[in-house]
């Protein structure tokens, strides 16, 4: 009988309750889906999920912030800077107008006379508040003042656009600002990170440069050449080597291109080669401290300098090397390792060829340690 059951009425007789309810249930979450895609309710679900994530970016941002700031008046104090609250709360939120580059004529010479300005106007302000400090406590003073401005400029930037995004729904601000909060946090992580280097005058990965020309120039006699920035000559393979680098051991990078610029044409143009080495930022994936070679001006910076070596090269027709040691930006701006203090002897190898490969007994070369010479004495 019960057999009989069975064949008669089929799985649906057994089933049957189930597949109307699976069959309900498909028809319900279909009819969810085309209101959400209908109404838009998938994206503002979406954008509070975003907003929340970034929302919490922030909040980690503002808290780096704020301690940069208090960091800053306490190393102004403990220099002896009475008062460092009203420099800080003065100088956190300095800017500088870019100058009109719609016509290029002079833009380098403009630019910089106004980054002359505002470093002039940084150093007169620490330098009133710290009367008895020294030029190098004035200079780290000065950096570690930078990077509190820096992390308040990248605060309110990314809550501006947060709340703009909110206030005009603009989803596609919100997904862009959604996908950069993990660089921008990184970034903002690491420029918290390096005020103990500067407050503790520890040498960073970008002074690798600066480290390798002190080495170079560790037997010659120093002078000024220019404004924070040292030269050397000392003889290296037979040739004589003008060496140039900030004056440490103080937060400096000095001013490599007024100095290269101003020996190439003491000496009328005749140099050999200028060399330059400098930091590099690594791509992801590749090892920290590689050292690579290759031609042009290698500096960073908005320009000026870098315009004045390769201005001063270009008239005397001469040479541009570049050697460049690879490295993060949390790196660049942190103790230096001792991965990339190593590789201090690969580029005395580079450095070392160059000129018996490149040039002759008695040629005169300028080697140029480009980068932020913090605990890096001359």
């Amino acid at each position: 009988m019960i057999c009989s059951v069975l064949y008669l009425n089929g799985p649906a007789g057994l089933f049957g309750a189930d597949n109307d309810l699976l069959s309900l249930l498909n028809s319900i979450i279909f009819l969810v889906f085309m209101i959400l895609l209908f109404t838009g309710l998938n994206q503002k679900i979406q954008m509070m999920i975003w907003v929340k994530n970034i929302r919490k970016y922030l909040s980690r941002i503002e808290v780096m912030a704020k301690e940069a700031k208090v960091k800053s008046v306490e190393t102004i104090k403990k220099m002896g800077g009475s008062n460092a609250e009203e420099l800080v709360n003065r100088m956190i939120e300095f800017f500088i107008i870019s100058p009109v580059s719609e016509e290029p004529t002079g833009l380098m010479r403009r630019l910089e006379h106004l980054l002359n300005i505002r470093d002039d106007r940084f150093k007169k302000a620490i330098k009133a508040v710290l009367p008895e400090a020294s030029k190098h406590e004035v200079a780290n003073a000065g950096v570690i003042l930078e990077i509190a401005i820096a992390l308040n400029a990248i605060f309110r930037t990314v809550r501006h656009y947060l709340i703009l995004g909110e206030k005009t729904n603009n989803w596609i601000l919100i997904t862009q600002l959604q996908l950069e909060m993990p660089q921008i946090y990184k970034l903002s992580h690491a420029y918290y990170k390096a005020i103990d280097s500067f407050t503790q005058g520890k040498p960073i990965g970008d002074g690798i440069g600066p480290l390798v020309a002190a080495v170079l120039s560790k037997d010659g006699n120093k002078k000024i050449i220019c404004e924070d920035t040292i030269m050397s000559e000392v003889e290296r393979k037979g040739r004589k080597l003008i060496v140039v680098k900030a004056e440490g051991p103080g937060a400096n990078v000095g001013k490599p291109g007024e100095a290269v610029a101003k020996l190439v044409k003491e000496y009328e143009g005749n140099i050999k080669r200028i060399i330059m080495v400098d930091a590099k930022l690594k791509l992801e994936g590749e090892e920290t401290g590689d050292v690579i070679e290759g031609v042009g001006a290698a500096i960073g910076g908005l320009g000026p300098e870098k315009f004045k070596i390769e201005n001063i090269a270009a008239h005397y027709n001469i040479p541009l090397d570049a050697i460049v040691i690879k490295e993060s930006v949390e790196e660049s701006i942190s103790a230096m390792t001792k991965r990339i203090a190593d590789a201090v002897d690969k580029v005395l190898e580079i450095i070392d060829r160059t000129l018996i490969e490149r040039t002759k007994e008695g040629d005169i070369v300028i080697v140029a340690g480009i980068g932020n010479t913090v605990g890096i004495a001359q």
